[in-house]
């Protein structure tokens, strides 16, 4: 299994906000939970649901890879996002984690996230 391939093709899609492409590399299955939000969502159809909620909310957001290690069955990515506030169009930075557990068939089992979104850096 190409592990870098699947997460390069992944994290593509989430800065193209290719809401297609992001869910067809998630199983069936796949747990989304946002550790610092307090976001979790179970199932392909709620998971697809909850990122597109993602992506209208925040239509400037996008991630910048600092890290990536993988392994077998795994990745963990270290990135900074950065988007500008909906509601007061201040640019924001953050810094966080994806630790991604994968199937044997070289999907996404899960997504957890562990990020600094709570108290981002403010650019302007």
């Amino acid at each position: 299994m190409d592990v870098k391939g699947l997460i390069d093709r992944y994290d593509a899609a989430w800065n193209a906000q290719d809401l297609d492409t992001v869910a067809s590399l998630h199983d069936d299955a796949i747990v989304f939970h946002n550790h610092t939000a307090g976001e979790r969502v179970e199932g392909a159809a709620a998971v697809r649901d909850h990122i597109a909620a993602i992506f209208e909310r925040w239509p400037t957001l996008r991630f910048e890879r600092r890290a990536l290690r993988c392994g077998a069955d795994f990745a963990v990515s270290e990135w900074t996002a950065s988007a500008t506030h909906p509601e007061d169009g201040r640019r924001l930075e953050w810094d966080g984690i994806d630790v991604f557990p994968l199937t044997a068939a070289g999907r996404l089992a899960r997504k957890d996230v562990y990020s600094t979104s709570a108290t981002p850096r403010i650019l302007s």
